[in-house]
């Protein structure tokens, strides 16, 4: 392979660093930096930092940096490799860069590295994209369950359920081939317990996938409800801080407030919309539309009702445009001026009475969140899958072990549960990486940063 390098830090920090990956790395490195002493790069062992100087194209100096190179089975990619560590003005940086480019090296492709440490391997496919979950991480959560799944405890799982699979496959291969050889078929309960195990296991983790979507996504959230019932009070309650304006005339809130929060594991993305009425206000009926909108791209819905008084056909109105949505909590806000006797609660699940103003019941209504979300006491150690394209795997592969074990329960031939077996082996193949097609491969190395 060609020899590789990038930028591997952020632009405008006080360090900056330029990774180099594959046969030329410590030749091409040797040529601009010169460690302090009488010792070529080259020559300083493998892991030791050097200190010395950094040279650009026309041999001046540029910077006084440290260096670092590594032995091929040691390293990251799988090939030999080398850092420069130098301070992180841009301009040093791309004179650096080229510095390499003139002994040969290329600029490294978007996941080039990781993707070299996968085709090497030094992790699989599922690791590798843990990588990028990793680097995306916008909670301890979501970096506790991407460097769980960095460490194999899936994916290392998953290759033994596909080993009992291939041994499933093996024994029934031999039977098809050979059917005048003595050879005792599995038992029917012994099979279908291994099905069962395995089909279990594919479930338990393909179920995990819409906790991992929210871990990584975060839940987009609608606060609905007539105007006047308390909407923006709530969202200022929830964020801390009076992010929306509040007053008592109807209509203040004209258009959708938005505010990412943080509830335990939770990150929400928490929308406040106009009050839902028939108004003759041009602008407020866009606001409305908008309102309605977020309902429908809503995964969870805060509907609020004013408790203190009477249902009228416009909170009627408001509740009814969100008894589709996926997830719905009836907020029954200004619990503190007295509730009214009415069958508020008919036809929802999830209801919480709260004082937004007085900040009463809004511990509850956090905790209602993590409960109904599915966020609550949820162990992040790597177990949750986070991508679609894993989720998907994982299902095929459950299909298929379903259909199986319903053949083989049905007495149906080898071969016909043959085919069921080898689908589920090869859709687990396509999650670690070992049966998977090059522009998939393609696909997920693309979406990294430079220099990973």
């Amino acid at each position: 392979m060609d020899t590789i390098a990038a930028i591997a830090t952020a632009t405008g920090g006080a360090i900056g660093i330029i990774r180099v990956s594959g046969d030329k790395a410590v030749s091409a490195v040797n040529k601009i930096f010169k460690p302090i002493g009488k010792k070529q790069f080259s020559d300083i062992p493998s892991r030791m930092l050097a200190y010395g100087t950094l040279y650009d194209r026309l041999g001046n100096v540029l910077d006084s940096c440290m260096a670092v190179h590594f032995d091929g089975d040691k390293t990251y990619t799988g090939e030999p490799m080398a850092e420069l560590q130098l301070h992180g003005s841009p301009a040093v940086l791309s004179e650096a860069l080229s510095g390499l480019f003139e002994q040969g090296i290329r600029q490294a492709q978007a996941g080039e590295f990781t993707r070299r440490a996968f085709l090497n391997g030094k992790m699989n496919l599922m690791q590798a994209e843990a990588v990028s979950d990793l680097i995306a991480a916008h909670s301890l959560e979501a970096a506790n369950n991407a460097a769980g799944q960095i460490s194999g405890i899936v994916a290392n799982g998953m290759d033994e359920l596909r080993q009992k699979l291939i041994g499933v496959s093996a024994h029934f291969l031999a039977v098809v081939d050979y059917p005048d050889e003595d050879i005792d078929p599995f038992l029917e309960n012994e099979l279908c317990n291994t099905l069962i195990e395995t089909e279990n296991k594919l479930h338990e983790l393909r179920a995990s996938y819409e906790r991992g979507r929210i871990l990584r996504e975060g839940l987009p959230c609608a606060i609905v409800g007539r105007p006047n019932v308390g909407k923006s009070t709530l969202l200022n309650a929830l964020v801390g801080f009076e992010r929306a304006i509040v007053t008592d005339i109807a209509g203040t809130t004209r258009d959708t407030i938005e505010e990412v929060i943080r509830i335990g594991s939770l990150t929400l993305r928490l929308q406040d919309t106009a009050g839902i009425r028939e108004s003759q206000d041009i602008v407020e009926q866009i606001g409305v539309e908008r309102a309605k909108k977020a309902v429908d791209e809503a995964a969870l819905v805060l509907a609020v009702i004013d408790g203190s008084v009477q249902l009228s056909k416009q909170d009627i109105d408001a509740l009814n445009s969100v008894r589709n949505s996926p997830l719905v909590i009836l907020v029954v806000n200004k619990s503190d001026k007295g509730l009214t006797e009415q069958n508020i609660t008919k036809g929802f699940e999830h209801v919480v009475k709260i004082s937004a103003k007085q900040g009463e019941g809004i511990e509850q209504l956090r905790d209602m969140i993590l409960s109904v979300t599915g966020m609550n006491n949820v162990v992040f150690d790597g177990g949750i899958i986070t991508n679609a394209r894993q989720a998907d795997a994982l299902n095929r592969a459950e299909i298929a072990c379903s259909q199986a074990r319903k053949a083989a329960q049905s007495g149906m031939t080898p071969d016909a549960i043959l085919q069921d077996v080898e689908a589920a082996i090869s859709a687990l193949g396509e999650l670690t990486g070992q049966s998977v097609r090059e522009d998939i491969i393609q696909d997920i190395f693309s979406r990294f940063c430079v220099g990973k």
